[in-house]
This record gives C-alpha cells, structure tokens and sequence, in this order.
C-alpha cells in the first residue's frame, strides 16, 4: 500500500506551476533508511532550472503581492485543510523517506498545517503606522511591503514542517517562493507543493526544486538581482556559506542553525516531570532535530537515580521500521548519521563513561542504533561538543548551580535549553542560558504561535509567531505633508 502512494507521488520539478524534468535529466534516488532500498527516483535541479524558477517566481510576484491579505488568507487556510486531510498520506510518505515513526509523522503534518492556519489569520493583520513627526513638520506614515523572491532551503529531518514554517509567512506577506528541499527527502516537499497547487496557489508563486546540487543552486539563485531573501535551516556550517554568499548582494538572511541543547535537572527537581519531559525533548525523531536535548546536566544528589529510571525508560522501547506497529524509534536517516552517533558514544566510553542501557546499532539492514543512555562523562567528550543527532542521552553531574550555567553555556550555540526545577529556581535558571528559547519543566516547547530561533551561531531571526511574517516583510518610512 506504502509502495503505491509513494509512486502517486509528482517527481519532477515544480516550476511555474508545472511538473517538468530537469534540464539535464538527472535525478536522485531517495532510499527508504529502514530497508536501505531505493524507492523513488525525482528529478535533481541543474542552475539553468534555479534560473527558470526565479524567472517564475519573479513573473508572480507582483500580481501576488498585489492579492488582497484575504484573499491570500483563504488559499492559505484551503492548503491547511487539503495537508490536514492528507496526514495519513503524509505521514507515511515522511516514514518512508525519512524514517519517522508514523506517530512522528502524524505529529509533524498537524504542525505543518497549523502554519498554513496561523498566518492565514495573520496575512490580514499586516498593520503599518502613521503618526504626526514630533517636530511638527511632517506626518509618518509606515508601511510593510514583501521583500520579494525569497529561496526557502530546509533539511531532511523535518521534511514538511520545515517546508510550512516558511512557505506560509512567506505567502501571507506577498512573497513568491523557491523551495530547496533536502536531497535526502523530496517526496514530501513535493507532495505539499501539489496540494498548494490543489489549493488555489497561483502559478509561479511555489516553485519546488529537489537537487542534488545545492551549493550551485543557492549561487545561482543569490547571484540574480530578482531575489531578495534567503531562509535558511540547517548546520551553523552551511549557514555560514550561505551568509557569505548573501552578504555580495546584501540579501535578506534569516537563518535556524546547529544547537547542542542542554538539560539541566536541579535537586528539586520533579523527578517524574523531568524523566518524562527528558524522553520528549531526547527523543522526538529519534533525536534528529535542532531542538533535540543533546546533554544532560543532573544534580549529583539525585544524579544516580534520574539516570537509572531514564536508563530503565528508555530500555522499553521498541526499534524498527516506522511504519510497523508498536515501533517507538525509527531508522537514522543514513549510514553516516548512524555512524556518527556510534562515534561519539564510543569515543566517550573511551573517556569512561559506562553504558546504562543501549550503546550500539542493530544488527541487519537499516541505519538502527539503540537508545542509549551513558553516565559519568569526562566534560572533555567530544558527545558534549557537538549535535548527536541521534536517540543518545550523555548524562554529567554538577553540584554548583552557577557552575552548570557556565557549562550549559560553554558553547557558540544558543537555540534552546530546557530546565527542571522548582518553577522560581527553574525559571532563575532559564534567564541566565543564552539560548533563544527554553522549555522549563517540560521538554516539547515548538508552538506556531512562539517565535522560534537562537542566540549565537545557532541562527538570526524566527519563525513562527507574529515575528515570522515580518521576516518576509520590509518596513517603507513615508514623510508627507499635507
């Protein structure tokens, strides 16, 4: 049943509203991570096709612009109801290129469609300002106008929610859009762009273009006068090629990077709170995603205990294929995040951390590996360096409140942090980490309604929330007289 809605799916490029092959022919492979079989093969983007969408976008843009907020609010509210309707669909589509559980899948389709929801109630609400100048002289009138052209590029791990996060502010404000998706996993961005198409987006105002050659296409794209915004999620590392690139034409940047989120659990700590919201915050996609606890800072008087009741939680779980039933962790994306994850905790182990539970991949085809938990890491190990990206808890204890702060924040990243405590402690605690955001007391923080993004090298502007669409937004001053 999978196999034949994973064919329904358009593999060619969507460009000006229609369904075309590349320029040269090529194409990627998208492989299913639980059976490492190919299971689709879409159409890969050459830069003459990066050309081809900006010239569709920019045809669009300024009719699209010029479509009454309501009227843009409506195509956007039918697309939050064609992708609710669609989650079934969606979610399996997700598990078959991604590896997500389809309970992770169905989660990220009700997400994703709430964007569509919430900026179809904020594309009205776009206010400007007058007001009379304080010397008398002149009135003020400000204005928001689209900031034009804008290419969307987002990651695999998130392959939907990734993709609305910024396609639906961008089209509440007036935007037109090229959306880069990973070449890990096309099939979902090109499935959300058919039902966009279903839901009365003009032509050229979406355009999707799955390539394998995305640092030629990000320079094509940011080299053409027409584009004005670049939005950006991925790896710090990436990111900063992308501002480089952006900074010859002073593009528009907003960008979501790396993170290594730290939990800090202090000795009054709800223990059944903090194991709880420790599986959420550790384990949401199996540990891929940004947001994702990275290390775990526990009170050395309840260090033992936290680590052995999380250890004994995180044993119950079930891995396999994400579409089979009764599965809670699916496949790692590839074999090189796979590998990556059994790196770092044998690295650590090397150091003297001991292995509470998990510690290795499954055996047979699939990029599987165990939920782990290790204690007693050297503060040294390289798991606390870096993003894990993957269903491994690193566990340290500290007795000096103000000492784990000075750790928590001993990183060039800042995306967000989670704390549990006493709700005045924990809330203490959370205004002196630089992070962006930070979950107290729980570990599931992503609300479309919360302006999402970090501090540091972990990202510039946000997501979501009001502050998403002035992303695509740019402020006009007016000075009259009359």
């Amino acid at each position: 049943m999978s196999d034949k809605l994973i064919q329904s799916v358009p593999t060619g490029l969507f460009i000006g509203g229609q369904w075309v092959d590349s320029e040269d022919g090529s194409r990627i492979d998208v492989t299913d991570p639980a059976t490492e079989e190919v299971i689709a093969s879409v159409a890969s983007g050459t830069p003459d096709d990066a050309t081809l969408a900006v010239d569709a976008a920019y045809e669009a843009g300024k009719s699209w612009a010029a479509t009454a907020p309501r009227q843009r609010a409506e195509v956007l509210r039918a697309a939050f109801e064609l992708i609710t309707a669609r989650k079934d669909d969606l979610a399996v589509i997700m598990s078959r290129e991604e590896g997500k559980t389809r309970a992770e899948g169905l989660g990220e389709v009700a997400y994703a469609a709430e964007f569509f929801r919430w900026y179809a109630e904020e594309a009205p609400r776009i206010m400007g300002h007058f007001g009379r100048g304080p010397a008398g002289i002149n009135n003020i009138i400000v204005d928001h106008v689209p900031v034009g052209v804008s290419l969307l590029i987002t990651p695999w791990n998130f392959p939907a929610a990734m993709a609305t996060r910024k396609i639906a502010p961008a089209l509440a404000a007036g935007c037109t859009v090229i959306l880069k998706p990973a070449s890990a996993t096309p099939l979902t961005a090109l499935a959300v762009g058919e039902l966009l198409q279903q839901a009365g987006v003009p032509d050229g105002v979406v355009n999707v273009l799955p390539s394998k050659r995305s640092a030629e296409i990000s320079d094509r794209i940011l080299e053409d006068s027409r584009v004005g915004k670049v939005s950006f999620t991925g790896s710090t590392e990436v990111g900063r090629v992308l501002l480089a690139k952006a900074s010859q034409r002073v593009v528009n940047c907003s960008m979501e990077l790396g993170g290594n989120a730290p939990v800090i659990v202090l000795d009054d700590a709800d223990l059944d709170v903090a194991i709880e919201g420790s599986m959420i915050a550790k384990l949401r996609n199996a540990g891929e995603s940004c947001i994702a606890a990275n290390r775990f800072y526990v009170h050395s008087s309840i260090k033992d205990e936290f680590a052995e009741r999380f250890a004994a939680e995180m044993a119950k779980l079930t891995v396999g294929p994400g579409l089979q039933e009764g599965v809670d962790i699916g496949p790692l994306v590839d074999a090189s995040t796979r590998d990556k994850v059994a790196q770092l905790v044998d690295d650590a182990v090397a150091k003297g951390a001991r292995v509470l539970t998990g510690g290795k991949s499954s055996e047979g085809r699939g990029y599987y590996y165990e939920p782990t938990v290790i204690t007693d890491v050297d503060p040294q190990a390289e798991i606390l360096r870096t993003e894990v990206f993957g269903p491994v808890a690193p566990i340290v204890a500290f007795d000096d409140v103000d000492d784990v702060i000075e750790q928590a924040n001993d990183t060039e990243f800042g995306l967000v942090s989670y704390v549990f405590g006493s709700t005045g402690r924990a809330l203490a605690v959370a205004q002196k980490i630089d992070a962006g955001m930070v979950g107290v007391n729980r570990g599931f923080i992503s609300d479309p309604a919360a302006p999402f993004g970090g501090m540091k090298q972990s990202g510039i502007g946000r997501e979501g929330s009001q502050d998403g669409i002035h992303e695509f937004l740019e402020k006009k001053y007016i000075a009259v007289e009359w």
